[in-house]
């Protein structure tokens, strides 16, 4: 019998002064460093991580993609699966890496702390790599974001007031902006290769708010795996990552570099929005090996002006990509790693995930469009967080009013979803917490449709405790009477987000088999504090080995 590895870690909340962009503001940090630390473990082994909030504030820690099996307790959203730990208290987060293997990350999922309480974690495969490549080194790559104020104050401004929120002023890899922004030429990711060798990749989007574009001059990456599942490889030139996705790609060295010896690699936005953004430009570069320019410290004068095709990075509006790029994402589907999409459900959602503009209430200042707030929905329900964890009142059968699980699974009232002139209906919502509730075992199809209100964008949906196959993806409005005849069922993407097509929709199917309450939320950080977020619940099973664990003793209270 196989021993399982014990991974003990201590992670310390706390804040250090770090300096970017020209200026030093303290920075919201786990154990002082900026990224947070990497997390290495192997497929099947134990987790321990032990978290002690060092700050006033309240905090919690999201393993993002640890399916968390009849562990929801060390899930970590706020006040669904956890009261959140307070100033001063710790909370030790527990559990097992069951048959998951590749790239996830962690992140706060507090307020907008995960603006820079975030790090890579990384599942070691106890079998060799499913592709022949050999691989010289691996390294992590993570976009972020970051501003130059107070990124508290930057959320505080936007529900206060309900307009849009302030634009970073950068973004970053690795937590190093790059020579594109002032004062950053020193603070710059460089890589050193040897020509000839293969590199993986391990690609990270913790950014806010931002989907991104990420190309290295002059190679081609190979895509091997998305969201810590292997996928049929193939090359391209650049990828698209939304925020909480991750992609691992192979990189071989083998271009002849110009005098300075190096590459710049380069990420910039995926413009799906009309809203403000940040449309700056993150960079690093890979440095071959070489006596004569190794101990360069700026491997280039950067140019006046940025060209994107000089970088292999497609325009910022650059759709077609995406949807090409999209399209070439599938399971590997092997005996060793087989695809087990539902091929028949039990249940269908369709689910309108939509922004919404709320009337301005009486005597209040509004700051969103024509004098309004901006919300976000899904079925025209604004999700509110309650004032307990929800999976504590599941757990515990008590009979409060902080949660409801009726949320409406097709839309109350159809429209044209898609084709409706943005601003010009009653865009209001409904608040509330309904979660959608389902046996244990349940083949669940949910249909994420997109709307035109205020604009068509691209929406990065996450579901935690399972992952999920995208079985259908499309522009305009889902039709349920000749879409489903298109479906992948052979071998379609396996995910633990989904973006969702700009001005369309996308289908994912799973099966419900992890006992517990679990989050359902866009992941741009915006639009899930304007309430675009609902929940699972999933019954336990007859057998014992299909319910969840009891509580940890030290389990936060709120």
């Amino acid at each position: 019998m196989e021993c399982l590895i014990q991974h003990y870690g201590l992670f310390v909340v706390e804040w250090k002064n770090v300096t970017r962009l020209c200026s030093t503001k303290p920075l919201l940090t786990v154990n002082g460093e900026y990224p947070g630390p990497t997390i290495a473990v192997h497929e099947g082994d134990n987790v321990e991580i032990k978290v002690t909030n060092h700050i006033a504030d309240n905090t919690t820690i999201h393993w993002h993609g640890i399916r968390q099996l009849r562990t929801g307790w060390a899930d970590g959203p706020a006040y669904i699966t956890q009261c959140p730990i307070s100033g001063g208290k710790s909370y030790t987060y527990k559990f097992t890496v069951q048959y998951q293997r590749g790239t996830l990350w962690w992140h706060s999922h507090y307020a907008w702390q995960r603006a820079s309480v975030y790090g890579a974690f990384i599942i070691h495969p106890r079998m060799p790599f499913p592709f022949s490549a050999p691989i010289q080194d691996e390294f992590p790559i993570i976009f972020g974001e970051w501003w130059n104020g107070d990124v508290d104050e930057v959320e505080n401004e936007m529900m206060k007031y309900g307009g849009g929120p302030n634009s970073s002023d950068a973004y970053t890899i690795n937590g190093l902006p790059g020579p594109f922004y002032p004062c950053s030429n020193k603070d710059t990711f460089i890589k050193t290769v040897e020509r000839g060798k293969t590199y993986l990749l391990r690609i990270i989007n913790a950014a806010l708010n931002d989907e991104l574009f990420f190309a290295v001059a002059n190679h081609t990456l190979t895509v091997v795996e998305i969201d810590a599942v292997y996928t049929k490889p193939f090359t391209t030139t650049a990828i698209m990552v939304a925020p909480g996705q991750t992609t691992n790609v192979l990189l071989t060295a083998n271009q002849v570099p110009d005098s300075s010896g190096t590459f710049l690699m380069a990420a910039w936005p995926y413009l799906t929005s009309v809203f403000p953004f940040d449309n700056s430009t993150t960079a690093g570069f890979l440095r071959y090996k070489n006596t004569e320019t190794e101990n360069i410290k700026h491997p280039q004068k950067m140019p006046s002006t940025f060209e994107p095709n000089k970088y292999n990075l497609p325009k910022m509006e650059d759709t077609k990509f995406v949807t090409e790029f999209s399209d070439k994402l599938r399971s590997l589907a092997s005996p060793q790693y087989p695809c087990t999409v539902p091929k028949t459900i039990d249940k269908q959602v369709v689910t309108v995930v939509s922004l919404n503009l709320q009337d301005c209430p009486a005597n209040k200042t509004c700051k969103g469009y024509e004098g309004k707030r901006f919300f976000a929905s899904m079925n025209n329900q604004s999700f509110v967080r309650p004032s307990l964890s929800i999976l504590e009142s599941y757990y515990n059968k008590l009979r409060n009013n902080e949660y409801s699980t009726d949320f409406p699974e097709k839309p109350l009232k159809p429209f044209d979803y898609t084709g409706v002139v943005p601003v010009s209906e009653n865009m209001n919502t409904q608040f509330g917490t309904k979660l959608l509730e389902v046996p244990y075992g349940t083949n669940l199809e949910i249909v994420l449709q997109g709307t035109s209100f205020l604009n068509v964008e691209n929406h990065p949906i996450h579901i935690h405790g399972h992952n999920f196959f995208i079985v259908g993806r499309g522009f305009g409005n889902f039709n349920v009477a000749k879409d489903p005849a298109k479906y992948n069922l052979i071998d379609p993407p396996e995910r633990n987000t989904v973006a969702v097509p700009t001005g369309g929709w996308a289908a994912i199917r799973f099966k419900a088999d992890n006992p517990g309450v679990w989050f359902i939320h866009c992941h741009l950080e915006e639009h899930t504090s304007w309430g675009l977020a609902s929940g699972l619940i999933v019954q336990n099973g007859p057998r014992a080995s299909q319910c969840v664990l009891p509580p940890p003793k030290d389990l936060p209270s709120c």
